[in-house]
Parts: structure tokens; C-alpha cells; sequence
């Protein structure tokens, strides 16, 4: 049973979510994001660093939101981004990729260099160019958004 947006409170201001493994819930398209879901946000910040030594990425639908909000390490910091949009991919390959929301390793066909057209947590228009394993973890995280499980 998925168990929806639940707390697990790790600190005074701290918000954790369990991680959801409900292949249903993981399936469904994520909505829109608008400036009320700033919380799942934060939500998401404080869940990837519980879970920073398995995990560089995650979706708002692996914490219980379908919203289309995504969180990566860039390997400099954390970055939020609100309905991304993946505008040119150029490289393909085959990688392979394991899930915190999933059991075991897939194989997935990924882009080496992508441009992301997102907002910021301002809700200011961004537009990014990311590669290598960057990249990989933002295109498996635009999956989750699209129901699209590897």
C-alpha cells in the first residue's frame, strides 16, 4: 500500500519522506508544479541528503507528489527544477541504472549532453546545458515525471 507524502522528521526543520515503491503511483504522469508546491521542494533537498550516499537525484513521485519537480547533485550542489523540459539531447547510448524507488539494476538508452529548459525555486525561467552523469540522472528523473519506469 503507498503510503502518500508521509513525514519522518530528522531534524528541527527537517522534512524526510519515505520513498515510494508503489509501481502504480510511479506509472501516473506528474501535473504541472506551481508556486504552492515550493514545499515538496525543500521536502526533496531534505530527502536526497538522507539518502545522498545511494542516491543523486530524485522526482517529487518518489516521495509521494505528483508534481513535476525534480532534484540533482550537479557535483556542486544540489539543483531544483520545476517542470524541466528536455529541449535537445545529443549522444546516445545504453546505460545502466538502478532506482531508489526500484529493486535491483535496467538498462536505459540516455542522451551524453542535454539542454534543460526549467524554473528555479524564484520560479524564474532557466535554461541549462548538462553532460555526463549529470545529464543521466536528469533524464532518468523526467522518466519518473513522465511515468516512464526504466
Amino acid at each position: 500500500m503507498l503510503r502518500r507524502y508521509s513525514p519522518i522528521l530528522k531534524g528541527k526543520n527537517d522534512m524526510v519522506r519515505e520513498i515510494v515503491t508503489d509501481i502504480a503511483f510511479l506509472r501516473k504522469r506528474s501535473a504541472p508544479a506551481a508556486r504552492a508546491d515550493l514545499p515538496v521542494a525543500k521536502d526533496l533537498r531534505d530527502t536526497l541528503a538522507a539518502n545522498r550516499e545511494r542516491c543523486i537525484g530524485m522526482a517529487a513521485n518518489m516521495i509521494g507528489v505528483s508534481k513535476r519537480i525534480i532534484i540533482v547533485n550537479s557535483g556542486l550542489g544540489d539543483i531544483v527544477m520545476i517542470d524541466p523540459v528536455i529541449t535537445s539531447k545529443e549522444g546516445r547510448y545504453e546505460a545502466e541504472e538502478g532506482c531508489l524507488s526500484l529493486a535491483g539494476t535496467r538498462k536505459a538508452v540516455r542522451w551524453q549532453k542535454i539542454e534543460v529548459r526549467y524554473l528555479d525555486e524564484r520560479f524564474e525561467k532557466r535554461t541549462g546545458n548538462f553532460s555526463g552523469l549529470v545529464a543521466q540522472t536528469i533524464q532518468h528523473e523526467c522518466d519518473h515525471l513522465n511515468g516512464v519506469i526504466i
